[in-house]
């Protein structure tokens, strides 16, 4: 990691109120938690759930935790087990919890408590239209997102559907914190593209922590 990420990673960069990103932070443990996810897919198998009106969502999700975040007609909701085996979600690894934790207090957000770790899997096209997290029962509590593999345009909105979004690069090892004034900022990830760089990754990773009650 060059000086000027090296800077950036541990003071983070204010991005809005409440917003904080961490350039890079992760990037030299980025195999190591992908190794870790693979074992948790292992587990629960990355799936792609239905929208309430029976649209199929683009990316691929799993969850660990003491609870998922899970979407079918029923509606959207935090569940204690995965709808479809029935059992507990993979218990959330400890060094999952320590980092997102240690982000948090960097951030501005003492006594984060995350319950569940939503994990995404972009393949090349998926996208994420823009939405606020609102199924969480407590909102004076941030979001951590952790990115791995393919980069990602972040649009990072206001507090309406048509405020002006900010386009933010996320990349390998890179983590957001927003909560705050920031907490219900709309927010999405525009289509994910392939880098002609790494010819060999075909997803993008996100891990997003959550208080859920």
């Amino acid at each position: 990691m060059n000086p000027d990420l090296f800077a950036i990673a541990h003071a983070g960069m204010e991005i809005a109120e409440g917003a904080t990103l961490f350039k890079a932070r992760l990037r030299d443990e980025s195999a190591d938690f992908l190794r870790t996810v693979e074992k948790i897919a292992a587990e629960v198998p990355f799936r792609h759930m239905l929208t309430p009106g029976g649209q199929t969502i683009s990316a691929a999700m799993t969850n660990c935790g003491d609870f998922g975040w899970v979407s079918d007609r029923k509606g959207y909701r935090y569940a204690a087990a995965d709808p479809v085996s029935g059992k507990p979600w993979p218990l959330m690894p400890e060094r999952f919890r320590r980092e997102a934790i240690k982000a948090a207090e960097e951030a501005g957000f003492a006594n984060f408590s995350p319950q569940a770790c939503l994990i995404n899997r972009y393949a090349i096209g998926a996208k994420m239209g823009l939405h606020q997290d609102r199924d969480e029962a407590d909102f004076s509590q941030p979001i951590v997102s952790f990115s791995f593999g393919l980069s990602a345009v972040f649009l990072f909105g206001g507090a309406t559907r048509r405020d002006k979004t900010q386009k933010i690069i996320l990349e390998e090892g890179d983590v957001f914190v927003w909560g705050g004034a920031a907490r219900l900022c709309f927010h999405g990830i525009a289509p994910v593209k392939a880098d002609t760089t790494q010819p060999r990754v075909n997803y993008r990773f996100n891990l997003t922590f959550r208080h859920v009650r």
